[in-house]
């Protein structure tokens, strides 16, 4: 049974750092302005955290948009706006497909 654990823990540690460099792969060829690359290697990064069964690291989950799956460069293909109409959020609207993003900002309570 130890030995079960800890080889789950070594793959997801390696699975982790796969993730890591598929997605700043996926970075620099969108930079380059090769979009279809970065979208598979989006793609394959999304699939290695679905096949160990581990969630997806937060500041990459927003640099893809969810519409299209493209690697979102802001300023280059989205577009970032913060709001204080209703609650505070930031907006990231993809420029691909045009869809929009929401993400509430915590204030600090009085």
């Amino acid at each position: 049974m130890k030995l079960k654990k800890k080889f789950l823990e070594k793959s997801k540690k390696v699975a982790e750092e796969r993730i890591n460099i598929l997605m700043n792969q996926a970075e620099k060829e969108s930079n380059s302005g090769k979009t279809e690359r970065s979208k598979n290697y989006v793609i394959l990064s999304k699939k290695i955290a679905m096949r160990m069964r581990m969630p997806y690291p937060k500041e990459w989950k927003r640099r893809i948009c969810k519409n299209c799956g493209s690697f979102l460069i802001y300023g280059k293909n989205a577009r970032v706006r913060t709001k204080a109409k209703n609650y505070p959020h930031v907006v990231i609207t993809c420029l691909e497909c045009n869809s929009i993003t929401r993400i509430p900002i915590k204030t600090a309570k009085k």
